[in-house]
Formats: structure tokens, C-alpha cells, sequence
């Protein structure tokens, strides 16, 4: 991990990574090309904060903290002026397994935290027992609720959510 970098992405690298998630989506891109329009509207008003991992140049992995009710279907709960709703897991094929996505995950906890926030929170859906081990291997051990959430395109899915304390 000699030439591996966290950070906080520029507008620059966002619409860089989002051409890239565009470029592979395997179905209708519709969703991802709004999802890229939101997320730079919400980048650039200060609700979000992505964190990307990079190396050797490359956008290799991504998270992002959400810091607004406003960008967060079933707010009521996962976002608040002490909890940070986290979103976007990602990390590229080649490199999922090694390290990469972990540590920019501790990176991003470590700065929300600087940040003043007390809780952070996330989303799974209740079939992927898999995310569930790891998020709860990252301490979301704090069962919230379940809800809905819906897709741009129509799509609905269940969500079960998770808190832990920073």
C-alpha cells in the first residue's frame, strides 16, 4: 500500500469516479447517471462528503458520509447534527479483498469523528448476511429499524439500519 491515499474527493474525482460506475453498470444507467447529478448538487451544498481511496492515481474505492436529512431516504433516524449516515461501499473488482476499502473506512470514521460526530449509521438490505458480518465486524452492532427505500427508477428495497458509536 506503498502509493495508496485517503481523502476527501474534488468535484474533479467524483464526476471521474461516477463516469467510471456509469461506464460498468450492467442494467438500465439511468439510475446511476441521477444518482451522479445528486451527488455533486449535494457535494457542492455541503451535505455530503465522499471519501475516495486511491491508488497509484486510481480511484480504486469509495464511501460516502452523508451530513443532511436532506439526502437520506428514512432520515428520521440514520442523520442528525451528532449522526453521520454512511453510503456508497465501493470498491473496484481488481482490488476488493485487500486491505483498501478498510482502510479508507477507518480513515473516513477517524475524520468524522474530528468532526464533532458521535454516531455513525448505515443501510443493508436483510438478504446480504455477508455486508451484514462486516459492518458488524466495523462495531454497527445497534439494530435502528427497517424501512423502504426506493431507486429513481421505481425500484423499491428493504433496508435494515445500524448505528455504532464513534
Amino acid at each position: 500500500m506503498n502509493h495508496y491515499i485517503c481523502k476527501i474527493a474534488s468535484k474533479k474525482e467524483m464526476q471521474e469516479k461516477w463516469d467510471y460506475e456509469i461506464s460498468n453498470a450492467s442494467k438500465d444507467k439511468s439510475n446511476w447517471i441521477k444518482w451522479k447529478k445528486e451527488n455533486i448538487d449535494y457535494f457542492e451544498k455541503g451535505y455530503i462528503i465522499p471519501y475516495y481511496g486511491i491508488l497509484n492515481g486510481i480511484i480504486i474505492c469509495e464511501a460516502t458520509a452523508h451530513l443532511s436529512s436532506k439526502t437520506v431516504q428514512n432520515s428520521n433516524s440514520p442523520v442528525s447534527d451528532s449522526c453521520v449516515y454512511l453510503s456508497a461501499f465501493r470498491t473496484n473488482k481488481e482490488y476488493q479483498g485487500k486491505g483498501y476499502f478498510s482502510t479508507l473506512f477507518h480513515y473516513m470514521l477517524s475524520d468524522l469523528k474530528n468532526r464533532g460526530y458521535e454516531y455513525a449509521t448505515l443501510g443493508v438490505k436483510p438478504e446480504e448476511e455477508h455486508n451484514k458480518e462486516i459492518y458488524k465486524h466495523y462495531g454497527f452492532t445497534d439494530y435502528i429499524k427497517s424501512g423502504k427505500e426506493v431507486y429513481p427508477d421505481g425500484t423499491t428495497i428493504e433496508v435494515e439500519y445500524y448505528r455504532k458509536k464513534l
